[in-house]
């Protein structure tokens, strides 16, 4: 399923990955939190991110999820 994010217009496959996405609530998929919202960042998740957008300043596992995307370090 597509998710849109509201604000910028850009489409990704998981809601995490957008500024302000359209769709339902999940938990997170790293640490099991129940009704995350888009900003959860928990410790593992953080770790895992490659790539930081140079537009809304998100950070993705991979430069397809943002909108302008930059690698991290």
């Amino acid at each position: 399923m597509a998710y849109t994010c509201k604000t910028c217009g850009a489409v990704a496959n998981e809601p995490g990955h957008l500024c302000s996405p359209c769709g339902d609530d999940t938990k997170c998929s790293f640490c099991g939190a129940p009704d995350t919202d888009t900003k959860h960042m928990c410790k593992d998740k953080l770790s895992a991110m490659k790539f930081v957008c140079d537009g809304c300043g998100r950070v993705a596992m991979e430069e397809g999820h943002l909108c302008k995307p930059s690698a991290i370090g």
